[in-house]
């Protein structure tokens, strides 16, 4: 595949874009405020601004405290969001008796800034309800994540209103599905959905006491069964913007819909990284007419990769659950990327764009804001905001052609 846009007709910058690269842009404020900032201050002073902002957001933290009682599967679904087995080197300890007995970090496998902490279960002799909030350090914690694979106690129910007084985030989550379908899929009138709405119905019961509380059922296992993607619907309504970003890159490709909700938030990213890019020339590109920021593309693009599971230790985890050679996953990496974001890879995305190439990417930036008042940097902008879309999709390809491969790809 070449990455010379020399041989790419304009209509594959339409492709790209759809209707002209204004999609997305018109309903992402963050997006909008970027083009403000490069109408109302110089060049110099919006992309250092930008910088900042990814800079920050590259190093947010996110710590997620998931608790529950002895035998809930606190630890397995620990490893889940992960993407790791039980077995997998650097998993939490799992087993039928209480195996946490202290607040135990596990931070996550290519992204050290995302922590998931596996919690003591309340009301266990060295953590009793009263002083729970108190001895696991509560402030340390984003959210919590309260699990039970029976009814939620008593215990489980008074930390939920101990974590709301503190304005806190909590979610409750019914462990084991699995083992619940498992059970009752012998009976000649056994229904599934009737069987996950019963669940659902008798956890809400129950929990009537902390207000409504949205229960999602999961399997550690199975991940894009039940409700593990209403539950992400949740966090990405509910969590701060910078937190959000941390959460969906962090988490497994473990679907195509898993794979989908990760491409929309990069789509969201690449608008940032563009204007990020503005027009200094950091590092000269061979043959790129239009000055970017090499290295700020670069690390985009190392995020995809990592964010898509498409580096060999990925591949590794994922072969050894779905039980393949990891070769064979690698085999379906076929793009520019294949053996990973080399300096090579990006230099021939970043080849010479052809004069018909930046007069259409000029179009589009005059779509999202008025001709008259580009910024010195919007062909640049519009060139890497295209280019990275360009990387991005062949990423995409790649994951999916994983996913089929490992026999994860059904919706």
């Amino acid at each position: 595949m070449s990455g010379d846009l020399n041989a790419e007709p304009e209509s594959d910058i339409l492709d790209i874009y759809g209707d002209g690269g204004a999609e997305g842009l018109s309903d992402d404020k963050e997006a909008q405020t970027l083009v403000e900032e490069f109408k109302n201050f110089s060049s110099d002073a919006a992309v250092k601004k930008v910088k900042e902002d990814i800079d920050t957001l590259d190093h947010v933290t996110l710590n997620i405290g998931v608790t529950g009682n002895t035998g809930a599967g606190k630890s397995s679904f620990v490893n889940a969001i992960r993407g790791l087995s039980n077995d997998d080197e650097g998993a939490a300890d799992t087993g039928v008796t209480e195996t946490t007995m202290t607040p135990t970090p596990y931070p996550h496998p290519t992204m050290p800034n995302v922590t998931i902490w596996d919690l003591p279960g309340i009301g266990t002799p060295n953590f009793k309800a009263k002083m729970y909030l108190s001895d696991v350090h509560f402030e340390r914690y984003d959210f919590f994540i309260i699990l039970t694979s029976e009814r939620f106690k008593e215990n489980d129910i008074n930390l939920a209103k101990a974590i709301k007084q503190k304005k806190r985030l909590f979610y409750f989550i019914r462990s084991k599905i699995d083992n619940d379908i498992n059970a009752e899929n012998r009976r000649r009138d056994f229904n599934e959905e009737r069987l996950l709405d019963k669940i659902r119905e008798d956890c809400k019961k129950n929990l009537s006491s902390v207000g409504k509380p949205q229960v999602f059922l999961v399997s550690s296992f199975n991940l894009n069964d039940y409700d593990f993607n209403r539950f992400m619907d949740s966090l990405e309504k509910e969590l701060p913007e910078k937190k959000k970003h941390a959460l969906i890159l962090s988490l497994p490709v473990y679907s195509l819909e898993a794979l989908d909700r990760k491409k929309k938030h990069l789509q969201k990213m690449i608008w940032l990284t563009a204007f990020g890019s503005g027009a200094i020339a950091v590092v000269a590109i061979p043959g790129l007419t239009v000055p970017c920021d090499y290295g700020i593309i670069m690390s985009f693009l190392e995020s995809v990769f990592r964010s898509f599971g498409l580096e060999d230790t990925s591949l590794q985890r994922l072969a050894t659950r779905v039980r393949l050679n990891w070769k064979d996953l690698k085999a379906e990496i076929k793009s520019r990327f294949k053996d990973g974001v080399t300096t090579d890879a990006v230099t021939s995305l970043l080849a010479t764009p052809s004069m018909a190439s930046i007069m259409t990417l000029k179009g589009l930036m005059s779509g999202i804001i008025p001709f008259m008042q580009l910024p010195a940097g919007a062909i640049s902008v519009a060139v890497i905001h295209y280019l990275l879309n360009k990387g991005l999709n062949e990423m995409e390809n790649d994951a999916k052609s994983v996913l089929e491969k490992a026999r994860l790809h059904q919706v």
